[in-house]
This record gives C-alpha cells, sequence and structure tokens, in this order.
C-alpha cells in the first residue's frame, strides 16, 4: 500500500519525506522558513532540520480549531518549539491532517499564508495522485507478466481475472497479445523513457479495453480487445505498423512487432502471448526485412520451432542432404520455398522470385540431381520445403547463441 494514501479513506496523507519535499520547495519559492506538522503538531518538514520531531505547540489549536493563527515575538516566547510567524491548517476534504507554518513577522507573513496553505494541499494532491497513477501502473505491468508468464499449475485462472476487474478490464472479451521490442536507432541519443514509449503505445492502442505494460528493459506487451473493426485480418497489424513509425519519427526508436491470435480469458490471452513471442522470435528469420509478424502468418515455423533441435536437425539432414553444402544454397534454399509457397506454378514462382522461367527449370533440374529427389512432385516439394523453413530456424538459433 502506497505510505501517501490513507488505505480507509483513499484520501493523501503527510508522510516525512513529501513534508520535508514540500517545506523545503515552498521556502524555496517565498524565501520564508516552512514548516510542516502532522496531526499531533509533530514537525515532519521544516527548512531548518533541527526542528524535524519537535512539537509544534502553536499547531495544536490550530489542529483543534481548523482555523488559521498568528503568534508575535511575545506569544511564540510563551509556547514551546514556536517562532514569531504564522500557522495555517492543511486540510483534505474536511479533514485537518496537519499544519503549515511560515516564520517571520505576522503582518509580513500573513498576506502568503493562504497561498501558501493552498500550494501545500495542491501539491499534496498532486504527490498523491502521481503515487496513485505509479501504482496503476505497477499492477498494469503485473498483469501483463501474469498473463505472460501463466501456469494453470501454479496459478488459479480466476485470481487473474479478477486482477483484470481491478484495472477496469472485462475478463472474458477476447483479446490478442501484440509484443513490442524496441531500441535506440542511434546509439549515441539519449534513452527514452519507459513512460515516453508507453504514451505513444496508448495513443495507437487506446481502446477502453486495451491494456499496455512493460515486461521487460525495451519490451512492451499489449493485450489487445478484439472486437469491431479489428476482428478484420491485418488490421492489428497495419496498428503496429503506424506504431512503429511513430515511435522512430518521434522517439528515435527502431521497433519490431508480432500479433499473436486473440483469446479470451487468462488461458486464451496466454496462448495468444505464446504465439507472438514465437512470431517476433522466428520472424525475422523466415521474413527477413519485414517488421510486424503475425502468428497467423508463421503456424508452420511456429510448429517446426516446437519440435525439440536434435529432431528438426535430423530432419533437415535427412531431406536435404548435401545440399546445404552447396556455395549458392541460399539461392537454392529461396528457390524451393518460393516454389512452394507459389503453389508449384511456374510462372507465378518466376514472377515471385523475379527471374526468368527457364532459370527457375534450371535451379530445379539442378536442386532434383544434388538431392535425388522428384521436386516437381507436390509431396516432395513440401518436405524439402518444410526441411528449408527448419533450416533456416536452425540457422537462426546459432546466430543467436553466438551472440
Amino acid at each position: 500500500m502506497d505510505p501517501s494514501i490513507d488505505p480507509m479513506s483513499g484520501r493523501p496523507v503527510l508522510t516525512p519525506e513529501l513534508a520535508q519535499e514540500i517545506a523545503q520547495d515552498i521556502g524555496r519559492i517565498t524565501g520564508f522558513n516552512v514548516l510542516i506538522t502532522d496531526p499531533a503538531a509533530v514537525v515532519i518538514g521544516c527548512g531548518d532540520l533541527e526542528r524535524v520531531g519537535t512539537v509544534h505547540e502553536a499547531s495544536l489549536e490550530v489542529l483543534r480549531t481548523g482555523r488559521p493563527a498568528t503568534h508575535t515575538a511575545q506569544q511564540a516566547g510563551r509556547m514551546r518549539g514556536v517562532r514569531p510567524g504564522m500557522s495555517l491548517p492543511i486540510t483534505v476534504g474536511e479533514e485537518v491532517i496537519g499544519t503549515v507554518c511560515l516564520t517571520g513577522v505576522p503582518a509580513e507573513v500573513h498576506r502568503f499564508g493562504l497561498v501558501v496553505r493552498r500550494q501545500t494541499e495542491i501539491l499534496l494532491k498532486e504527490a498523491a495522485l502521481l503515487r496513485s497513477r505509479l501504482l496503476h501502473e505497477r499492477a498494469v505491468d503485473d498483469f501483463v507478466r501474469d498473463i505472460a508468464l501463466y501456469d494453470p499449475e501454479v496459478v488459479d485462472a480466476g485470481a487473474v481475472d479478477a486482477r483484470a476487474v481491478e484495472l477496469g478490464l472485462s475478463p472474458g472479451l477476447a483479446r490478442a497479445a501484440v509484443l513490442l521490442e524496441v531500441s535506440q536507432a542511434d546509439e549515441g541519443a539519449a534513452a527514452v523513457s519507459r513512460i515516453t514509449v508507453l504514451r505513444t503505445v496508448r495513443e495507437v492502442f487506446r481502446d477502453r479495453q486495451d491494456v499496455a505494460g512493460v515486461q521487460a528493459a525495451g519490451r512492451y506487451v499489449v493485450l489487445a480487445a478484439a472486437h469491431g473493426e479489428r476482428t478484420a485480418p491485418g488490421r492489428l497489424a497495419d496498428a503496429c505498423g503506424h506504431l512503429l513509425s511513430l515511435l522512430y519519427d518521434r522517439h528515435g526508436l527502431d521497433g519490431r512487432m508480432a500479433v499473436g491470435e486473440p483469446g479470451a480469458g487468462t488461458t486464451g490471452m496466454h496462448h495468444s502471448y505464446r504465439d507472438a513471442a514465437t512470431a517476433l522470435r522466428t520472424g525475422p528469420a523466415v521474413f527477413p526485412g519485414e517488421r510486424v509478424f503475425t502468428a497467423a502468418d508463421l503456424r508452420i515455423p511456429h510448429l517446426l520451432g516446437a519440435a525439440p533441435r536434435q529432431a528438426r536437425a535430423r530432419f533437415a539432414d535427412a531431406v536435404l542432404g548435401e545440399l546445404p553444402g552447396q556455395p549458392d544454397w541460399p539461392t537454392l534454399r529461396e528457390t524451393l520455398i518460393g516454389w512452394a509457397e507459389g503453389g508449384f506454378h511456374l510462372v507465378r514462382v518466376a514472377e515471385r522470385l523475379h527471374i526468368h522461367r527457364n532459370t527457375l527449370l534450371y535451379r530445379l533440374e539442378k536442386i532434383g540431381k544434388l538431392s535425388g529427389r522428384q521436386v516437381r512432385e507436390p509431396a516432395r516439394a513440401i518436405e524439402m520445403y518444410l526441411a528449408c523453413l527448419t533450416d533456416i530456424l536452425q540457422e537462426s538459433a546459432t546466430r543467436d547463441r553466438v551472440r
């Protein structure tokens, strides 16, 4: 619980740290020594640190009546811990939660008294509001991490759903997990705060049922409500592209994003997150040069990536044989992938690869001779296509381990 918020009433309370900060700030602005007490008239903030922890007797009456009081040098001399000046109640709602006192000639400080009290109350409310917002941000971050790390064997889905309700979310609404990873485009540029990044993220994902939080340094998660126009294919991917442009133009950030398929409830959102995380990991290998990846477009690489690494390696070796050892293997691999994804249609595949039809025929014949497989037979071609994707994933995993 935030110490500056009363857990029963929800109202701000004066902590010693906040009181000291306010006393010093107002003292610098007005030029007067400012003293702040708690509801027991104990000094908890003061420009003169020796007075902190003492009792300010003049504040007792102010706390009791809720009315300001001035005290001359003669009056101050008859009270404990008091100097000439003015004491005013600090009021939140109808409750007096402390006093703010100015040291000086009463006639001089009187004209500043009401302004100082009002400024103190404003600073107190702003500090409490800021802390409340920080608590909310922390709760949002915790919630998206709960979704990301959800394990039904350890955590009750109902407990996570309850946290969603506390954040004003409908737990039964389908949401798609959207992952964002960012880094500085210019290594010498100043770091951008996560609050600044989140503000831009929430500008794009601004549905009342969207929730966006920080998962780790440079990694953000949006649980985007999937309803209305957002159910149209590619709509969330378009929003991701727009967000990446804003992040670069405004903050000099490079980024990439992935979108999972919508799922309802804690389990559904967790599956969406897992799919998006896999798409963000495998997407750059399968679609180099792209910045937005969708789980729907990466189902086959996702399935291949789920197999044990050694099993993937054996499959690729058995199907591809000596092909990966050829000097032009990247070109041959691209041809095999284009051949399958182009529907085994010579003209369409040649256009897709930006090569002449005869060049495609030459490559297919070469692949067939080197592999001993009938590459123009769909079943064999699909087998080789899957092996090529496996090879790409293996290559990407090797690069990641080297880094």
